[in-house]
């Protein structure tokens, strides 16, 4: 598990390989990642934003930003938590994922940038 605290919001994630299949004759490796986001601070805050950066070990950079998380924006009073899963599907055995969540704190309107702690993407027969 990676964890990483900024600001107070305290990130972890797990892993979890879901298999390999070929599409358009390109061998494609699809993992899950679980996200649990816990308001460690004393303000409430929001979700607004999300930022990735998928490094495959092919040396391939991907880069994915979008608005909230599988369509939410969470809002999270102090000592609340959030789970989320997501997936990425990448051409390499081998990768991984860091980014940032961009959050706003209600009690001064203030948008702060909350680092995801890189995590890997290891299909489990390249590590025999």
């Amino acid at each position: 598990m990676a964890q990483q605290i900024t600001s107070g919001i305290k990130i972890s994630v797990e892993t979890k390989f879901e298999g390999s299949f070929l599409k358009e004759n390109i061998l494609h490796y699809a993992f899950m990642y679980f996200i649990t986001i816990e308001n460690q601070s004393k303000n409430i805050v929001q979700l607004l934003t999300r930022h990735w950066k998928i490094s495959e070990a092919i040396f391939r950079t991907s880069y994915i930003n979008g608005v909230g998380i599988v369509g939410k924006k969470p809002i999270l009073k102090p000592g609340d938590s959030h789970k989320y899963q997501s997936g990425s599907l990448v051409t390499s055995p081998m990768a991984c994922m860091s980014g940032s969540f961009i959050m706003v704190n209600f009690s001064n309107a203030k948008k702060f940038n909350v680092l995801v702690p890189s995590f890997k993407l290891n299909a489990p027969h390249i590590l025999n």
